[in-house]
């Protein structure tokens, strides 16, 4: 029998196959992940050592293979999860205890759970139990709705501040790397009606931003003026994010060598659709960003 934390360890009764008691397990003592463990029970709460008989097995998160567990088998861990990134719960968890300035044993010791395991929540996708959430809102002086993202449903932006945020200026080069980025951004211009925002499809060529629309849509207003390009990037899940902002001139390329080298380069298509024969070029003037991440990072 192998385990990691973050494995339920399941007891069944050998003649019915009913699952008499099941627990996460929450804390190792050989690195092969053989028995013993430390078990967090389900109905109690409590963790105590368990050497595994012949009536338990550990079924792995997410494994869909019950009927192969329930023969005493283990079920095969996807490949590449060795390697894989933490969940939105984790990150959440990380960022809470950092902005306590709290240690990892700090906090597990006031959630009465061992450093490894909180590890494994922050590092790993994971689904803990609801005792042990509550046990970690509780120690990090926060709610059970935020730290499982549950304010997630609202319109972006309304979701929680940071702590303590911090507003910086972004540089030109970080500017020009962020705006390279993304595939859709809003023009700001003026139009016959005043003034609008509009949404494009878009890409970046030799530090130029460039889109395609058609000749009588509306992103063709553009062209001869001095218009904003905006794009930014919004996480919910850590209330932080950023946004670049060029101004410059918006010039319709004409050129048949310049648009077949634009054809062949860019990886944006409109998803308007239909034909979009107008290439519009924006060359910034000015370049300017700010970002917003917790203070001291």
């Amino acid at each position: 029998m192998h385990a990691e934390l973050g494995d339920r360890l399941v007891v069944e009764s050998p003649v019915t196959g009913d699952i008499r008691r099941d627990g996460e397990i929450v804390g190792l003592h050989h690195e092969d992940g053989t028995p013993p463990y430390d078990v967090r029970w389900s109905d109690t709460g409590e963790v105590t050592l368990v050497f595994p008989g012949p009536d338990t097995h550990v079924r792995h998160p997410g494994a869909e293979d019950e009927g192969a567990a329930a023969g005493g088998q283990t079920p095969a861990r996807p490949s590449g999860a060795g390697s894989a990134r933490p969940g939105d719960f984790g990150r959440r968890l990380a960022a809470a205890r950092r902005e306590r300035g709290l240690s990892l044993e700090e906090t597990a010791g006031r959630a009465r759970m061992s450093p490894q395991y909180l590890a494994y929540l922050e590092q790993r996708p994971s689904s803990p139990g609801m005792g042990t959430v509550l046990r970690l809102a509780d120690a990090l002086g926060t709610t059970l709705i935020t730290l499982t993202g549950g304010d997630q449903d609202l319109p972006p932006g309304q979701g929680h501040a940071l702590l303590h945020p911090r507003l910086t200026d972004l540089g030109p080069d970080e500017c020009r790397a962020l705006l390279s980025t993304h595939g859709v951004g809003r023009v700001a211009l003026t139009g016959p009606d005043g003034p609008a925002v509009l949404p494009v499809n878009y890409d970046v060529v030799d530090e130029a931003v460039v889109f395609r629309t058609a000749p009588d849509a509306a992103p063709a207003e553009a062209v001869g003026q001095e218009v904003a390009f905006e794009v930014d990037h919004v996480d919910e899940t850590m209330s932080r994010g950023w946004s670049v902002l060029a101004v410059g001139r918006a010039e319709a390329v004409t050129d048949a060598e310049t648009v077949r080298r634009l054809e062949a380069r860019v990886r944006s298509d409109p998803w308007a659709g239909g034909p979009r024969t107008l290439w519009v070029r924006i060359r910034p003037a000015r370049l300017t960003g700010r970002r917003i991440t917790p203070a001291g990072r």
